[in-house]
């Protein structure tokens, strides 16, 4: 069994589609990334501002697994690191089979509370024409799936870099299942 760590970490000061990456980032109790445009108690993206920008920013720290890069190379696209947006690409976790509450320990100090799914926008079609069907879609039920990745807010700061370890820390149960923030 692979062991979860950190493959990728990225942020940008400007909104941008994409982040570049970084050999580290500071991750800030509270806030979310150092530096990064989405940083902040109240929400940061455009259309969440839009609608109410009082809301209590629920996506200060954007999560992708990089197996998601494989499986959308296999249907003709090239993603790296930080271009979908996230500040945090991961490797050997399911990301998206975690619950709300659950606690990611990153590196040897910081902890993330992972908060839902991210709902993929049309940026992506923009960045590659027709990688949104590769990134949501419907499950056999019909339902909605998200696929391009996890959000959540800093509960304690720190730096982390490519390479650390993900630890994860399940809430008591019930769980319940990650839902579009």
């Amino acid at each position: 069994m692979s062991t979860a760590q950190i493959a990728a970490v990225s942020s940008n000061a400007e909104y941008s589609f994409t982040k570049p990456n970084r050999e580290s980032i500071t991750l800030l109790a509270g806030l979310g990334v150092e530096g990064d445009v989405h940083a902040g108690v109240t929400v940061k993206h455009r259309s969440r501002v839009a609608a109410d920008p009082t809301q209590p920013n629920l996506r200060q720290v954007h999560l992708i697994h990089r197996e998601l890069f494989d499986e959308v190379a296999a249907a003709g696209f090239s993603v790296a690191p930080g271009q979908l947006g996230e500040n945090v690409t991961t490797e050997g976790i399911d990301l998206h089979a975690l619950p709300t509450g659950a606690l990611l320990r990153l590196g040897e100090e910081a902890v993330v509370e992972v908060t839902g799914l991210r709902n993929p926008c049309p940026q992506i079609n923009s960045f590659q024409d027709g990688l949104l069907k590769q990134v949501v879609g419907r499950d056999e039920e019909g339902r909605v799936v998200r696929k391009a990745g996890i959000m959540g807010v800093v509960h304690r700061g720190g730096t982390i870099r490519p390479g650390d370890s993900i630890t994860v820390t399940l809430p008591e149960l019930p769980h319940v299942p990650l839902e579009r923030v």
